[in-house]
């Protein structure tokens, strides 16, 4: 681009997402009182839209507060000191799961999974067979720091008829692809605003089952804001326990208004469809996928060519080009690169994050045919037959 021209921006990371205009106008309205007549209608429309993208009956608790407080919610409120609990760490966000269950005193039984592998369900049951005392199993539906699906709806099914509680970090996955809460018999499914749900971060969201009410009235860790049955009591009467984000409540209420004109089988074949894309364009380069066997529809992961350095290639994406996309985290920093297609993306955001990603291959020494990916891209999405 020629010195001093002003540079457009792209976000294609793995959170926060791109915000639609409609939203953003949405939270630019005046502000309301959240003990008024008017918040409480925003409010129950849009708990109401949380039970639609759930696909359960039961309410869905908002808290102010970014996903790891969903998370931590999810701890302390179906625990007592010293429970048995089982955690899947297959990357970073099933790692997150194990620290928050040590943190609050609870007895860690890890089952660890290959970082790009999905979850082996046999394992899992082996385990659960050893530890029939374990209070909980914790695991993640789209493991954003590697870009895999793990098979929650068999994990679940495991779960079931034990006096065990399956735990869901939801929170790339939800609204990116199906997991219904009740079909699959999720005990506590966590979400959050700045993934799928094309919003700013500051919101969690966590569903019960009843299984999970029934654990929570005798569980003792100590808990005060992310009190779920205290904040259930409000949200009967479309109120918020403590002061809430009012602004991003309202754009929950637009974003969710979004998401119905849309239809959720709309939304989740468009993200698969912008993930084979996405997939397809990187092969075509020349790259190898990180996650093969069970890639989310959210985020794609790619391992960086051999002998280029993955940090750079990120960081001259943004600063050339104003492309932002993720770079691999902890044990995986500079090894792959991370594409995401959650939420508020369509096909030309494809187009334009695989055009950016060639030019900077090739500024870096990587040999491959100019225009292969985004033929491949194109291809997918219907622009060339």
């Amino acid at each position: 681009m020629a010195a001093g021209a002003p540079l457009k921006r792209y976000l294609l990371t793995a959170g926060p997402t791109p915000v639609p205009e409609r939203v953003s106008l949405a939270m630019a309205q005046p502000m309301i009182f959240h003990r008024s007549e008017a918040f409480a209608a925003v409010f129950k429309e849009a708990l109401e839209g949380l039970q639609w993208v759930f696909r359960t009956t039961q309410p869905v608790i908002c808290i102010s507060g970014s996903g790891t407080a969903g998370m931590e919610a999810a701890v302390t409120n179906f625990h007592s000191p010293g429970d048995k609990v089982i955690c899947l760490r297959g990357g970073r966000f099933g790692e997150r799961w194990a620290e928050l269950c040590q943190a609050y005193g609870l007895t860690v039984v890890p089952v660890d999974v290959e970082w790009g592998r999905p979850m082996d369900v046999a394992a899992l049951k082996a385990v659960l067979e050893q530890t029939p005392d374990a209070r909980s199993v914790f695991a993640t539906a789209s493991e954003s720091s590697t870009g895999v699906a793990h098979p929650i709806r068999e994990i679940a099914a495991l779960c079931s008829g034990r006096d065990t509680l399956c735990i869901v970090d939801a929170i790339s996955a939800l609204g990116a692809f199906d997991v219904p809460q009740d079909e699959w018999g999720i005990d506590v499914l966590v979400g959050s605003s700045q993934k799928a749900l094309m919003l700013p971060p500051g919101l969690a969201f966590v569903g019960v089952s009843q299984k999970g009410w029934a654990r929570a009235r005798t569980a003792k860790l100590p808990r005060f804001y992310l009190d779920l049955a205290r904040m259930l009591k409000s949200q009967e009467k479309n109120e918020s326990t403590w002061t809430p984000a009012v602004s991003l409540i309202v754009g929950l209420r637009e974003s969710i208004r979004m998401m119905r004109e849309e239809g959720l089988e709309a939304i989740f074949a468009r993200h698969r469809q912008l993930a084979e894309a996405t997939r397809r364009a990187c092969m075509g380069l020349g790259c190898e996928l990180f996650a093969t066997d069970a890639p989310s529809p959210a985020v794609t992961s790619v391992r960086v060519p051999g002998g280029l350095d993955g940090s750079k290639l990120v960081q001259r994406l943004r600063g050339r080009w104003g492309i932002t996309i993720s770079g691999g985290q902890e044990k995986l920093k500079g090894k792959i690169f991370r594409v995401a297609h959650m939420g508020y993306f369509g096909p030309f955001d494809i187009i334009t994050a695989v055009s950016g990603l060639e030019m900077v291959l090739a500024e870096l020494g990587h040999t491959f045919e100019l225009g292969a990916g985004v033929q491949a891209a194109q291809r997918v999405l219907g622009s060339v037959e």
